[in-house]
């Protein structure tokens, strides 16, 4: 009883009319999670089971599915029994956790997209030496840095706001981002540099590598012919679609936070829900209508379902 005493609890106030509209929200972000589910679980069995499909940059979307179902994870459980409770509280150490999934799984978004950019800079400017280079240990080392690196660095953060003393216990947000910093009374020094450490080398450092390599298989096709030409617009565009849906996440992210007394609640629970409502989502959708080859195994997919 006592260690239950002893817990913090911080109420989330940026839900709008929730106990008028609880049961129609509720609808509306459990069939959103479902379907985040059942689309990128389809694609990556489809990925697992051909053979055709076990290449590099279908491991690398196979990874960055199952990615977006941690992202998407790390926030509609709680989101969902939050909807159907009287009030909508989080302890402190589980809205740690919370921060911690949320931004360890979208670091490693970007670090897996910058996979993916390298890899299909090989692919279409070294082909020759795609095989030598494109490895299955290149592989796995791309994947488990694309996963380590983000949570090694995300737990520091977390770690230095553990002990911190807490001013208030209301957090203008439906879940812990980076709003939960200005709960505290105090900042601090040493996890602001840090976090400034983390956002250049989980977000910028990696976009800008992908745009740079981008920039440079588009120089590299146009001066090629046009089956070069064909072959880097079928196989980028995707990944750039992609690029910009984060990216665009990230900046609303980043806007919340830093200008949340400016913003209206109700604008500001809107933005907030896109950080968490289309792209799970439009990840699959892109790969399984741009792919070729994606397309192709879920055409055959359903259209065995339909004969049976």
């Amino acid at each position: 009883m006592d260690d239950e005493a002893n817990v913090t609890y911080i109420t989330l106030s940026g839900y709008v009319e929730v106990q008028k509209y609880r049961y129609l929200y509720f609808l509306i972000m459990f069939t959103v999670y479902i379907l985040i589910l059942c689309c990128n679980f389809t694609i990556v069995c489809l990925i697992w089971m051909h053979k055709n499909l076990h290449e590099p940059m279908y491991v690398f979307i196979a990874a960055l599915l199952l990615n977006s179902v941690l992202y998407s994870t790390s926030v509609y459980p709680k989101l969902l029994i939050d909807l159907l409770s009287e009030e909508q509280i989080i302890s402190y150490s589980a809205c740690l956790f919370q921060y911690f999934q949320f931004y360890s799984s979208g670091g490693s978004e970007f670090l897996l997209l910058s996979a993916m950019a390298y890899d299909r800079y090989v692919s279409i400017c070294k082909p020759l030496q795609y095989p030598t280079i494109m490895r299955k240990t290149t592989i796995s080392i791309f994947l488990v840095l694309a996963w380590l690196l983000p949570a090694c660095q995300t737990s520091v953060q977390v770690i230095l706001s553990a002990d911190m003393k807490l001013c208030y216990l209301t957090l203008k947000g439906i879940f812990c981002n980076n709003s939960f910093y200005n709960l505290n009374c105090v900042s601090s020094r040493a996890r602001s540099i840090f976090g400034v450490f983390v956002l250049l080398n989980l977000g910028l450092f990696p976009f800008l590598f992908i745009l740079f390599t981008y920039t440079r298989i588009l120089i590299i096709s146009y001066q090629s012919n046009r089956n070069v030409r064909k072959k880097a617009a079928q196989t980028c565009l995707p990944h750039l679609l992609v690029l910009i849906s984060f990216a665009c996440l990230c900046a609303y992210d980043i806007i919340i936070v830093r200008m949340e007394s400016d913003f209206p609640k109700i604008a500001r629970f809107m933005m907030t829900l896109q950080v968490v409502l289309y792209h799970p989502l439009f990840n699959p959708i892109i790969y399984g209508l741009k792919m070729k080859e994606i397309n192709k195994h879920l055409k055959r997919l359903f259209c065995q379902a339909k004969v049976i």
